[in-house]
């Protein structure tokens, strides 16, 4: 309302003026005129224009606080065993260690026999029995044949030590049926010879060992007395072991 009032004002002064201002007016813009004198009322806002240019980049700025950690990824693949690495320096002795619990003790095999004759000249071709027992702990020799039995499978050490008198000696050292060894002595008038022998022998479970005169005649000399005997004997060295 007040705008169309100020325009009819601005009308009437215009038809007051003279010719040179109605030329003026003519060339003039009546709305600059008015708008010199009162201003119109504000239009209506424009639109956006065009964006501009993209301006140069700015300066960095300031480095900002740490962030807070990541969550934990998912754990990667085995790589590749790498190369040996080469060898440390040898490490100081470590403490002794506490003592073992007592072991078990291992089983001693045994078998052993001493014996000696009692009776002059015994019987040819079989087994001579001696009957003086000097050790025959494990009962393995029996006095009654004259023959040791193995009751150990093992290795055995047997000897004899005879003495000879009157006559000549040949004896022999059985073992299953079988001469292993023989022993002669020749004997000296009016002295008294010794004849011996020894072996080592593998025996298994069973076998049987002896000592016995062979051969007929003046081959009989084998003699004992209160004074002087005539000895035979045998022991294990070591038994058989399960990977024999």
């Amino acid at each position: 309302m007040r705008g169309s009032v100020g325009f009819l004002l601005c009308s009437l002064l215009l038809a007051l003026s003279g010719t040179e201002m109605a030329d003026q007016a003519d060339q003039s813009d009546p709305k600059m005129s008015c708008a010199n004198w009162m201003g119109g009322a504000p239009g209506h806002p424009g639109h956006n224009g065009l964006p501009g240019r993209d301006g140069k980049d700015g300066k960095d700025g300031q480095k900002g606080d740490k962030g807070e950690p990541g969550l934990q990824g998912v754990k990667g693949d085995t790589g590749e065993k790498g190369a040996t690495g080469a060898e440390g320096p040898r490490g100081f002795p470590g403490h002794m260690g506490m003592k073992g619990q007592k072991g078990e003790s291992s089983y001693v095999y045994r078998s052993a026999f001493s014996v000696g004759l009692t009776e002059r000249a015994p019987h040819p071709n079989v087994p001579i029995r001696f009957t003086k027992i000097f050790y025959n702990e494990q009962n393995h020799y029996d006095s009654s044949t004259g023959k040791f039995l193995c009751s150990i499978p093992g290795t055995y050490f047997f000897a004899y030590h005879l003495t000879v008198y009157m006559t000549d000696v040949k004896v022999s050292l059985y073992k299953k049926d079988k001469a292993v060894i023989f022993t002669y002595d020749q004997f000296q008038q009016n002295n008294v010879d010794q004849a011996s022998g020894s072996v080592l022998l593998h025996l298994s479970l069973g076998d049987e060992v002896w000592l016995q005169v062979y051969g007929e005649g003046n081959n009989n000399g084998v003699y004992a007395d209160n004074i002087n005997d005539s000895t035979f004997m045998g022991f294990l060295l070591y038994p058989d072991t399960d990977d024999r």
